[in-house]
């Protein structure tokens, strides 16, 4: 099958179309895997990363089963985010990509569209059951093919100060009108002081907000793109930060600048919609306050609900250049699923693995230091993670982003039309679909 951007599609298809077309036309459309006859004997492969710390894992299997299997992996430490996409692209255009990549999940069409990733269904074993549905459904896009394997990821929850909730007699909101409330009633009580921010310069916030709402940014329906960013369950999200916004109930500032870090070191914001990494900001952000925050579950859209969503995350996927395909794909599993690979990348890297079973062990079996007053921070981690609500990413992740920071940025400065902006929002991310030649379904 030419590699066009329509046939390339089938490669991204929602789990509808995986079910209609079934792996065999998946495979048909996928790349071949790679020379298994060079996997017979000393393979050396290159793997792509920015994870701090990578070079030491990658020690562990260099040493052990790499050296057993004889498969030597060399770490090439790279920029991360959409600069890694592009030198992927790049090198992938000229034959030249490595073997392996750390890709972020909402990259992952991108590459898979372009024929830079092979599908290693067959290659990872039972990989599968080390993760949370949710998570998993990220690397293999809703269809039977599998294009990486899940290495960390950023389950979203709720910090709050502790001792001031206390102070201000407000209590832990369960659902998102209970959190509306709590922000106004701290307004009342203690006018200079704001529950939390909207910051429009994290596109990723955002998305995970709407992801736990159920919104389906990208689908498919037929051999076309349907853009939904603008669907009931994002605009639910927009309007009701947007309300918020306009009545003064938050505050509307961006994050990780000095005067948010002085707002959360001062208790002037007493709380803060984040992931699991978050210990490790406030740790720099909010150093005085340390031992005096609490982490809960995500309020709920509707009350007895139990959904959250991600942001941030990352995987190991293997290109389609790669002469040693199921060599790349074998370290790819270790990597993520062995547990004294994932100790060592808890302690070299700092990450949240995705793997279920390193979320409560090891470097997990206590709380963060910062978090030494909440015992269970990590048993209650996990428990969130797995109730990580499925994602729709797209080829043009990077275009919606960008869009999302112009126009909410100007909403929430000016405190206005947060639906407006979602609109923005939506057209420029059509826009860009037609301007690289995909099918879009309006």
């Amino acid at each position: 099958m030419p590699i066009t951007k329509r046939s390339r599609l089938s490669r991204v298809a929602a789990s509808t179309i995986a079910v209609a077309l079934g792996a065999t036309a998946l495979a048909a459309c996928g790349s071949s895997d790679g020379d298994s006859e060079a996997d017979s004997g000393p393979v050396s492969l290159t793997y792509w990363t920015w994870t701090p710390g990578m070079d030491k894992v990658v020690d562990l299997w260099n040493k052990g089963q790499g050296k057993k299997d004889q498969i030597t992996v060399t770490v090439k430490k790279q920029a991360s985010g959409d600069t890694l996409v592009t030198k992927i692209l790049t090198a992938h255009k000229a034959g030249k990509a490595p073997d392996l990549v750390q890709a972020e999940y909402q990259a992952l069409p991108t590459l898979v569209s372009n024929d830079a990733l092979a599908d290693i269904a067959d290659k990872v074993g039972d990989a599968k059951s080390k993760f949370a549905e949710g998570v998993w459904q990220q690397t293999s896009l809703g269809t039977d093919a599998v294009y990486a394997v899940p290495q960390d990821i950023g389950p979203m929850m709720f910090y709050y100060r502790e001792d001031l909730f206390k102070k201000y007699g407000l209590t832990v909101p369960t659902t998102w009108d209970e959190f509306a409330e709590t922000a106004r009633a701290l307004k009342k009580k203690s006018p200079e002081t704001d529950l939390t921010t909207f910051s429009a310069n994290d596109s990723g916030l955002f998305a995970g907000l709407a992801q736990q709402a159920g919104a389906q940014w990208w689908t498919t329906s037929g051999d076309k793109w349907k853009v939904g960013i603008n669907d009931a369950a994002t605009k639910k999200v927009a309007d009701f930060w947007g309300g918020l916004v306009k009545e003064g109930a938050v505050d509307n500032q961006p994050m990780y600048t000095p005067a948010w870090n002085k707002a959360l070191n001062t208790g002037k914001q007493i709380a803060w919609v984040s992931a699991v990494w978050a210990p490790g900001t406030l740790t720099t952000a909010a150093p005085d306050t340390k031992g005096k925050w609490a982490m809960a579950p995500l309020p709920q859209w509707t009350a007895g609900e139990n959904k959250t969503g991600s942001w941030g995350g990352s995987s190991t996927a293997v290109t389609t250049d790669s002469k040693h395909q199921e060599a790349a794909a074998k370290f790819a599993a270790w990597l993520n699923t062995d547990d004294a690979a994932l100790t060592a990348l808890a302690k070299e890297s700092g990450i949240y693995p995705a793997a279920t079973n390193a979320q409560t062990s090891g470097a997990f079996a206590t709380s963060p230091d910062y978090f030494s007053n909440q015992a269970d921070f990590y048993t209650k981690a996990a428990e969130i993670a797995k109730t990580t609500a499925p994602s729709a990413w797209g080829p043009n992740v990077n275009v919606a982003y960008t869009a999302f920071n112009d126009a909410f940025g100007a909403a929430a400065k000016n405190k206005s039309d947060f639906g407006a902006a979602l609109d923005k929002m939506q057209d420029a991310t059509v826009a860009d679909l037609k301007k690289q030649g995909f099918g879009v379904s309006e």
